[in-house]
């Protein structure tokens, strides 16, 4: 089974400082659902695993964060794709959980569901603790430059010397779509 783990905010939909706080917030970024659904019909699998932290802030609840999710997935439908399923860590920072990345229990659980190794799983995120979720699991991490992403390349560039970066998910779905047909070949 072909596996790839993607980061919400920031890689499928813009991101805010303010919080995605409602259905009418979420916005996919132009290309994102098309790069998902291009995806699927190659054989990949697609988990997402977020961290969510205003459901922890009391920002919005869990009724409101699955009403958000359904509008991704059912947006995302149209254009024929699919999500497998969506891990999130509702926890504020200062909660200090085991499931809020930069910690790799989102990714860990997604293995176990999966019953597959994330050894070179692709990680598509914006962040640094998406890329360092990925790194403890022995996953691939992949950069995109939307949401936060021009951020981290900046800030993290030695760290990053050797990690894929593009520019946004379409971008980045389409290489890895081409890697996986010359693997084929």
């Amino acid at each position: 089974m072909k596996l790839i783990i993607l980061d919400r905010d920031g890689v499928i939909n813009q991101d805010s400082k303010e919080f995605i706080k409602s259905p009418k917030e979420w916005i996919p970024i132009p290309g994102s659902l098309e790069a998902i659904a291009k995806l699927n019909h190659c054989g990949y699998r697609i988990y997402v695993a977020s961290n969510q932290s205003g459901v922890g802030r009391g920002l919005f609840d869990i009724e409101t964060l699955n009403a958000i999710h359904t509008k991704m997935l059912d947006e995302l439908q149209k254009q024929g794709g699919r999500i497998e399923a969506i891990l999130f860590c509702p926890h504020a920072p200062e909660q200090h959980c085991d499931c809020r990345k930069p910690r790799p229990n989102l990714y860990q659980q997604i293995g176990k569901r999966t019953n597959q190794s994330l050894q070179e799983v692709p990680v598509i995120g914006d962040s640094m603790r998406d890329l360092e979720a990925a790194v403890t699991v022995g996953a691939r991490p992949i950069l995109v430059r939307t949401g936060k992403g021009e951020q981290t390349l900046l800030q993290y560039a030695d760290f990053l010397s050797g990690i894929a970066c593009f520019d946004n998910l379409a971008q980045a779905a389409d290489y890895l779509i081409e890697e996986s047909a010359n693997d084929l070949t």
